[in-house]
């Protein structure tokens, strides 16, 4: 627990690990956003995800240490919060239903690279060559991935319209700037993870509040019924709840470059499950994992 509810900076394996164990979750979660049928907008998808996951983890906030003089560190948690989750998924979420998955990772997959610059203009972070061509690899492995075959449901559909380019690319840019806002607040082992993750979520679902009105205009037309809340609130769960407590240790631990391309795995660990959606991966999908193995191993091995 330490480290969760109480200010300690983990150690560089136990980041790596919950950076990877963060972007398995996220896989399995993804596999049921996939499945939710598309009588919520973006905004309001967003906006179920977000409240639910911050009313989870709201009750634990009475036996979390609140650190003295963080003021600043919860401001800029704060802000990742608005940026990366309430911004940021929202447009992913646009993005993934104008251009389907697979494009969509595939223009996401530089996240890494910016948020590894970015540390390196404005946290003053140093990579080594080795980790450089460790964040190569893992960025290789996405895009391959990203360029399977499509799954049955995006077969035959038409061209990617710029609207859902731009969505895939602020959402892109979103992300590394909510990963390194957090890395800023972080960096010092003062914040307990739940604190920093509840933080992050509860300025998200500030931002999304005014969309309950309309939120609750679809549940007035008993639309409500149609959604599969179970498969939503497992989704929550273990993407956002969980997925967010762990990218926190990921953070907290690595710099923002490693951090950020560890838990961008999570289209290759979607491979042992691309049969549930029609996919072969194929040459392309075993290359994408070797890549993939390769860039973890170079990553998490000299991250320390």
């Amino acid at each position: 627990m330490t480290g969760l509810l109480s200010p300690a900076t983990p150690s560089g394996a136990t980041s790596a690990a919950a950076a990877l164990a963060g972007a398995f979750c996220w896989t399995l979660a993804t596999l049921l956003w996939r499945r939710i049928p598309g009588t919520l907008t973006a905004n309001q998808l967003n906006l179920c995800k977000t409240l639910l996951a911050f009313l989870v983890q709201l009750p634990f906030l009475a036996v979390v240490q609140w650190p003295p003089g963080q003021g600043q560190a919860l401001l800029l948690l704060a802000l990742s919060g608005v940026v990366g989750i309430a911004w940021g998924d929202s447009l992913f979420f646009g993005a993934l239903r104008r251009l389907g998955t697979r494009r969509s990772l595939t223009l996401t997959a530089g996240g890494p690279a910016v948020t590894a610059l970015a540390g390196l203009v404005t946290l003053g972070e140093r990579l080594h060559p080795p980790q450089w061509l460790g964040i190569g690899l893992i960025g290789l492995a996405v895009a391959l991935v990203a360029h399977q075959t499509p799954d049955r449901e995006e077969q035959g559909s038409p061209s990617p319209p710029w609207a859902g380019l731009a969505l895939a690319l602020a959402a892109m840019a979103c992300g590394s700037a909510g990963a390194l806002l957090a890395r800023s607040a972080l960096r010092t082992g003062e914040v307990p993870t739940l604190l920093a993750a509840t933080v992050r979520l509860g300025a998200a679902s500030l931002v999304l509040a005014p969309g309950l009105s309309q939120l609750a205009g679809v549940l007035d037309q008993r639309r409500w019924r149609t959604l599969p809340w179970p498969s939503m609130g497992v989704a929550t769960l273990l993407g956002t709840n969980l997925g967010i407590l762990l990218q926190q240790m990921a953070l907290a631990g690595l710099p923002g470059g490693l951090a950020v391309a560890l838990l961008s795995t999570s289209p290759v660990m979607a491979l042992p499950f691309a049969h549930l959606e029609g996919d072969r991966p194929g040459a392309r999908g075993l290359m994408a994992a070797l890549a993939a193995t390769a860039g973890v191993t170079l990553v998490a091995g000299l991250g320390n």
